[in-house]
């Protein structure tokens, strides 16, 4: 690292050619995008060879402060990325916004479907609306659900199938326009 400092390109390449495999390696584990993980390598070994002089050796490995600059290059990455996206999901939500008008009749639908199955709902014995309302509406397992009511596996299946069957029977050949 002395001969770094010192400007010494070959002392770099063996740097480089030590710890780029770790580098990269630690960029793309934390940004989750070969590109970006390159960029982010790149940019770590570019700030290694203007600041060498400022590595101390009391203080760690090479390899820790190289994986060091790469972590701390690869957070400031994922900031900017973050900002870049929120910006862009904002600019879609003005876009969603001003199409309100032409999504007015799916909105519709969808309220009246959602009218229909709460009445078809409401019509189940209790014990049956439970189980499909935890399954469908709160995402839990069978399993979870036996353990929530205190019931055996079964007869959280048999809830369910009974319930499905029955409102089947009251939605009848009933379907949403679009779906």
């Amino acid at each position: 690292m002395q001969l770094v400092a010192a400007g010494d390109a070959n002392a770099f390449e063996i740097i480089f050619e030590r710890h780029a495999d770790a580098a990269f390696s630690l960029a793309y584990r934390m940004c989750g995008r070969p590109a970006v993980a390159e960029e982010v390598a790149q940019e770590s070994f570019l700030a290694l060879w203007r600041s060498g002089a400022r590595y101390d050796r009391t203080r760690g490995s090479v390899r820790s402060w190289t994986l060091g600059i790469v972590h701390n290059r690869a957070i400031d990455g994922l900031r900017r990325n973050s900002v870049h996206d929120r910006r862009r999901a904002s600019a879609e939500g003005l876009e969603e916004d001003l199409e309100a008008p032409e999504r007015t009749d799916a909105q519709a639908i969808d309220n009246a479907a959602s009218d229909k199955i709460r009445v078809a709902l409401n019509e189940l014995p209790s014990e049956q609306r439970r189980v499909i309302e935890l399954a469908y509406f709160s995402g839990f397992t069978h399993t979870e659900i036996a353990s929530m009511l205190n019931a055996p596996i079964g007869t959280v299946k048999g809830r369910m199938r009974l319930g499905l069957e029955k409102l089947r029977g009251h939605l009848g050949d009933w379907q949403a326009v679009g779906t």
